[in-house]
């Protein structure tokens, strides 16, 4: 079968991009298209919907599937409002429908959207994780992983697991990789996984480095930059309101609203077009290729974004 796909990237978190009617072996589809570019961490799905403009399904380039994703919502946002003639839509996701919108651009030459990042749970059981019946850990260190760094668990919906750590753990990866790996290995904390950031203050916001469940270490976790500026919050490091979040992958702006228990989230930045691609999909017995590709221009805008952003964060990256 012969489909056209668009590479696209959210701070550098990249996917190939297409419609499509539910099937079931998108899975498959990702660990093919994965292992013919590995630049790509999996693909969006734009799927019909009932409740919404459009619905997303986002699977990992392992096959498994995401129950959201904050960078691919901003491209899927992009293209269903671009598609529609709107400037803002409504998207289906795994476990709710999400507000999106267009915004000013982050610098000329870059298409800026904004995604709701909903809903977010402080449960255990949302996660899950399993450690000695706490039904909520926020902002106090795993004694077996260190006694020295305040880790938080929560879900947005994807799990997320946040140590505050100092630069010297910032700059080197070791310790994160380690414990990331084992509790996405077969363990007794997280049975289904769980995506770990460290992050760190710097002058002008806050630095996050993603080990996504999935994919590994990544450019930029939509989820995981957002939930890291909301306990960046809860934990004094930046004031409430928009937190400048560098990664690997570039800058988002991530908005934190807190009144009493209800919080609301929001996480703005780029929704790149790389190229255009013709896919020829075959079953397992038969070799998929990519037949052709036309290149876009827009990543060169995002680049020279990225040469005046990193001055706060180059030193980690």
């Amino acid at each position: 079968m012969e489909m056209t796909m668009i590479k696209v990237h959210g701070s550098m978190n990249t996917f190939y991009m297409f419609e499509g009617e539910e099937r079931e072996d998108y899975a498959q589809l990702a660990i093919q298209l994965s292992a013919l570019d590995q630049d790509v961490d999996g693909i969006l799905v734009i799927l019909p919907s009932a409740v919404a403009h459009a619905k997303m399904r986002v699977f990992n380039n392992d096959g498994s599937e995401a129950s959201m994703c904050g960078n691919g919502l901003r491209c899927v946002a992009r293209y269903v409002c671009e598609r529609d003639n709107v400037q803002e839509a409504v998207i289906e996701t795994m476990k709710a429908s999400l507000r999106v919108k267009k915004e000013e651009t982050l610098n000329e030459g870059i298409e800026t959207y904004a995604v709701e990042i909903s809903p977010v749970s402080f449960s255990l059981n949302s996660l899950p994780m399993n450690y000695l019946n706490h039904t909520e850990w926020v902002q106090k260190p795993l004694p077996f992983v260190s006694e020295d760094i305040p880790f938080s668990a929560v879900s947005v919906p994807n799990p997320h697991l946040i140590g505050i750590v100092p630069e010297e753990l910032q700059k080197d990866i070791s310790h994160q990789q380690k414990w990331a790996q084992h509790f996405n290995g077969e363990n007794e904390y997280f049975p289904d996984g769980v995506n770990v950031s460290y992050v760190t203050p710097v002058e002008q916001g806050i630095f996050v480095r993603t080990y996504e469940r999935g994919v590994g270490f990544t450019n930029a976790c939509g989820t995981a930059m957002t939930a890291s500026a909301l306990i960046s919050c809860m934990a004094g490091l930046v004031p409430f309101g928009e937190v400048s979040v560098y990664n690997p992958g570039g800058l988002v702006k991530c908005s934190v609203i807190k009144n009493g228990d209800n919080i609301q989230l929001q996480l703005t930045g780029n929704a790149t077009y790389l190229s255009i691609s013709t896919f020829d999909w075959a079953d397992e017995s038969v070799n998929s290729s990519i037949s052709s590709t036309t290149e876009l221009q827009e990543q060169p805008s995002y680049e020279k974004f990225i040469e005046e952003v990193t001055t706060f964060s180059s030193q980690f990256v």
